[in-house]
């Protein structure tokens, strides 16, 4: 309660703020977090030279969203599926990555600031990634993420949070709204190109939609960046995050529809994090090309009752370098990052949330290597042919000491080739292909299910994508079909209530489908914007489900938003629209119904540095199912259904001094 009392304070200081004589009146019009757009605008030129689908989230494109989850950021960003399950709990999936992973995240590499977060077995907690601090977010989708190192299905996505000499003096943001919800941010910048450095806080606290799922959390971001000479330049950057997360689990399929808010208080199940993340990139800068190397040091307790209490302390460390040569008739980069870590990894018998018997304890320790170098060659005007690769090397090992002393090790390796082409008839207009490998390895979430190793083996696709993106006076468009066939997909499904998901390796399967998004501004007061995922993903000929459609993923999932008015005044009622809800299991018997949700969100601009803002969701009230943990036969008692948000009004207010 004392936390919630610190939050209401701080919240109603901001607002009170408003209102003072001094209050901003010489602040510039933005109050976004980031006053500068030139290292937004620096990249999206990087991303419109991939010959796949790209996308970068400015933090103006959801500066009047109150930022519940990843969600909230992004929600327009075509191909990506995201799939709210309460709090900041959501499923995250590109191009049906980690498809029926029901928890945490795989197939995806997550990055700040240009280094991956996720631990070196490639396990990851997209909690880490809090939107609120971003300048911008950079989505590479499949292949088209080896700039990253990543060699993964759904390829990677990286936050970006402002420096000092961007993100000038203070920011103060405020939020409240439904199921008590409060959010404070406050953020400071000072400095030049020579020396600068910046720092936020944020502090949240939300009882959740849903009977027990409780969230409050403390986080710290920030960086110092210093120019030592014209060509070398370094940078620090310290994270902190404290998390206390409820968790409410899933429901059966009635209750869901008829009691979306209930939750389950068997075990008092939760998911507590905190960690600490210091890291370092070092660029020298020789005009046309540039080196960055750096370091990276993570640790993190997640104390985590569920079936049982999972008590672990791991620590993550890793080194990486980037060369980029850009030129008129050719470009490469090459890179290489290595990660490894350590997990101390208990299980205690879950007594109300506390810790009872120990029933498992293991040191878990895992190296995740990659190689990589792609170069772009414009043989002809307006024509650029890229071929590039990934060589990735992975090592896993558990000795175990209870309930048996036993030592298990897992090693994989794998080389992932790309090739596409880039074709730019204008300058406002690109065409473009790619055929590429991927190749994931399972994490200690696959290897070691229960306690001992279990047979799973790498997971390993070719994708095919064809797109266009571009503008056209007031109308632009970013469209990308693919197919995937892969091999040996690691699929998960539940066991039974006291089990944790179990994974096997299907044989062949294949994910295929389309990723569009398109806007139009006739004026500078009318914007529409509209996203449409289909996303095909099933069974080849496989013994046991034939050509059946895997869960989890619905079909179609079309979002729509209509701005009216400009950054003085404006309206933007929105709507998701998903004809028709997923399958709930492998054998295809069950399937979610479809649902509408219509919301809306304003803005208004009091005076020259404070906005106040609104965001309602849900407004008609629909109970549906909105994400599923994918079972083998589902049944009326099988609870693996998660209902859609709830009706919810949020508002704020941000300023800049």
């Amino acid at each position: 309660m004392k936390f919630m009392s610190i939050l209401r304070a701080s919240v109603a200081c901001v607002a009170i703020s408003i209102i003072t004589p001094a209050a901003a009146e010489d602040a510039a019009d933005a109050t976004i977090i980031v006053t500068g757009p030139a290292a937004a605008d620096k990249a999206e030129t990087s991303a419109s030279k991939t010959a796949g689908g790209t996308d970068v989230i400015s933090h103006k494109d959801y500066a009047d969203k109150t930022i519940v989850s990843l969600r909230d950021t992004l929600a327009f960003s075509p191909g990506v599926y995201t799939q709210p399950r309460f709090g900041q709990e959501i499923r995250i999936s590109i191009r049906g990555s980690g498809l029926s992973r029901g928890f945490h995240m795989r197939g995806l590499t997550l990055l700040q600031d240009g280094i991956p977060i996720n631990l070196a077995d490639d396990n990851g907690d997209f909690q880490e990634l809090e939107p609120i601090f971003f300048n911008y977010l950079e989505v590479y989708r499949g292949a088209n993420a080896l700039r990253f190192g990543s060699g993964t299905l759904g390829g990677a996505i990286n936050g970006v949070t402002p420096t000092g000499d961007n993100a000038g003096g203070l920011y103060l943001r405020g939020d409240v709204g439904s199921s008590d919800f409060y959010r404070g941010l406050a953020s400071f910048g000072m400095g030049d190109g020579d020396a600068n450095a910046w720092a936020a806080v944020s502090a949240d606290s939300h009882e959740g939609d849903r009977q027990h799922a409780q969230r409050n959390s403390i986080r710290f971001n920030g960086n110092v960046g210093l120019r030592i000479s014209d060509v070398v330049s370094t940078r620090f950057y310290g994270s902190a995050t404290t998390l206390n997360q409820e968790l409410p689990g899933a429901l059966t399929r009635a209750t869901a529809l008829t009691a979306p808010r209930s939750g389950n208080f068997v075990g008092d199940q939760a998911r507590d994090i905190n960690s600490v993340r210091v890291q370092n990139r070092t660029r020298f800068n020789w005009g046309n090309s540039q080196l960055d190397v750096g370091a990276f040091l993570n640790s993190k307790e997640l104390y985590h009752p569920i079936f049982q209490v999972v008590d672990q302390v791991s620590t993550d460390r890793g080194v990486f370098a980037r060369y980029d040569r850009e030129g008129d008739d050719w470009s490469v980069t090459l890179g290489g990052e290595s990660r490894w870590g350590t997990i101390d990894s208990k299980r205690f018998v879950n007594l109300s949330g506390k810790r009872g018997v120990l029933t498992f304890d293991a040191d878990q320790t895992a190296r995740t290597t990659n190689i990589y170098g792609e170069i772009r060659v414009s043989p002809i005007e307006n024509l650029t042919v890229i071929a590039g690769g990934i060589y990735a090397d992975g090592f896993r090992k558990q000795s175990q000491i209870v309930p048996a002393a036993v030592t298990r090790q897992a090693s994989f390796d794998a080389v992932s080739p790309k090739m596409g082409v880039l074709w730019e008839p204008t300058t406002d207009i690109q065409f473009f292909a790619n055929y590429s490998k991927s190749d994931e390895f399972p994490t200690f979430v696959e290897l070691a299910q229960i306690a001992a190793f279990v047979p799973v083996r790498e997971q390993t696709a070719w994708t095919t994508e064809l797109g266009t993106r571009g503008t056209l006076g007031w109308v632009s468009w970013d469209v990308a079909v693919y197919r995937a066939n892969i091999k040996r997909e690691m699929l998960q499904f539940t066991v039974g209530p006291d089990i944790p998901a179990a994974t096997f390796n299907a044989d062949k399967t294949r994910h295929q489908g389309v990723e569009a998004a398109f806007s139009a501004m006739p004026t500078n007061w009318l914007r529409f914007r509209q996203i449409w995922q289909y996303s095909d993903f099933r069974f080849v000929g496989d013994v046991q489900y034939g050509n059946r459609r895997l869960p989890v993923v619905p079909i179609h999932v079309l979002r729509s938003e209509l701005r009216l008015g400009d950054d003085d005044l404006h309206i933007s009622p929105n709507v998701e629209w998903v004809p028709q809800g997923a399958w709930a299991d492998y054998r295809n018997t069950t399937r979610n119904g479809g649902y509408t949700l219509w919301g809306v969100s304003a803005a208004a601009r009091i005076k020259n540095g404070v906005n106040i803002f609104v965001d309602a969701r849900n407004l008609t009230g629909v109970k549906a199912i909105g994400d599923v943990s994918a079972a083998i036969l589902a049944t009326p008692a099988s609870a693996i259904y998660y209902p859609v948000e709830r009706r919810a009004i949020y508002g704020g207010v941000r300023m800049r001094f």
